[in-house]
């Protein structure tokens, strides 16, 4: 074999490990589109059929599953404000915690959820040990271990609702940007759902 060859041998396993790798980013890129068109689809649907009949909280059952599984999330909860205490309610919760989340109730700007609540700004934290924000509060309390998390306010021009929170994305990898921007759009399109919700109502139209 001369030297010609086996440089072109070479050259010819290097493009082909390269092609390699670009078609498994182009599938995994395909995966991730296919995933944000079904949870918006979802959306869109549970959107345009709300009724006065509609349970609101089936509704944001439906919506935060939908935003948990188009980042791979393996835990979730959308917290609503209570206006009466002004304290964030644990109104909807996916994960192994469910039961012993469900109604819990954290001060305003206690953790990120609260600090998101408080300011009306996404974030995303790749180790919530290293953020100041966090509090162990909640994990203590249900012996659970949040590791990473993306959380979003929930609001509507007028006010905020709340916050969504996306927990532990799955395999230990990081949120990205695209995750945060995703679960940003779900938020507002959950907190338009919950005003269409509440607009349909007889008392909204009493």
């Amino acid at each position: 074999m001369t030297s010609d060859t086996r440089e072109t041998l070479r050259f010819l396993q290097t493009e082909n490990t390269r092609l390699m790798e670009e078609n498994r980013e182009l599938r995994d890129e395909n995966a991730t589109l296919r995933r944000i068109l079904d949870v918006l689809r979802t959306l869109q649907d549970v959107s345009t059929s709300i009724t006065a009949s509609t349970s609101v909280l089936g509704l944001l059952d439906r919506i935060l599953q939908s935003a948990l599984q188009s980042i791979d999330a393996t835990a979730g909860s959308l917290l609503l404000i209570d206006d009466e205490t002004g304290e964030l309610v644990f109104t909807v919760v996916e994960g192994a915690s469910r039961e012993a989340l469900l109604n819990y109730r954290l001060p305003m700007g206690t953790g990120i959820a609260g600090w998101v609540a408080q300011h009306a700004e996404p974030v995303i934290v790749a180790n919530v040990r290293h953020d100041p924000r966090f509090s162990p509060l909640v994990d203590e309390t249900i012996h659970f271990q949040t590791l990473s998390l993306v959380c979003v306010p929930l609001a509507t021009p007028r006010k905020v609702l709340g916050v969504l929170n996306a927990l532990n994305k799955a395999g230990g990898k990081e949120f990205t940007s695209d995750d945060l921007a995703l679960l940003a759009v779900v938020a507002q399109l959950a907190a338009t759902a919950m005003e269409r919700a509440e607009s349909a109502t007889p008392e909204a139209h009493a």
